[in-house]
């Protein structure tokens, strides 16, 4: 054999074998694939429950007539107490209820009182 062809046949050898190393390869990273996708898979642990609040105590209903003598307590220290008390009457009406207090304690007449809102979006009840 001439050295051309040696080295020909030498070089032939080399890309035979890469070509199958790559295709062995290949092959079994194709197996590792779909062994993977065989396998169902694994389940996360279910989220442990959330603790459930207790709802806020709320009040008992008032009477319409009784939303200004009400209104007149929880608005006594406002430093407007015409607009607080024609305000909360309005709410005590429409919600019939009053919070205990001069401030605060609005979750205790429940969702119509803490999201009653003025057409400009700012909450109404006091």
């Amino acid at each position: 054999m001439s050295r051309m062809a040696s080295k020909a046949l030498v070089l032939f050898m080399a890309a035979s074998f890469l070509l199958l190393s790559t295709m062995a390869s290949s092959n079994e990273e194709e197996e590792i694939f779909m062994e993977a996708l065989a396998k169902p898979p694994v389940k996360a642990p279910a989220p442990a429950p959330a603790p459930v609040k207790a709802p806020p105590p709320t009040l008992p209903p008032v009477s319409i007539t009784e939303c200004p003598r009400l209104c007149g307590v929880r608005c006594s220290k406002h430093s407007r107490k015409n607009h607080c008390t024609r305000v909360c009457t309005t709410c005590c009406q429409r919600c019939k209820c009053v919070p205990p207090g001069t401030y605060g304690n609005k979750e205790m007449c429940g969702k119509c009182y803490t999201d009653m809102t003025t057409h400009g979006g700012r909450l109404k009840c006091p």
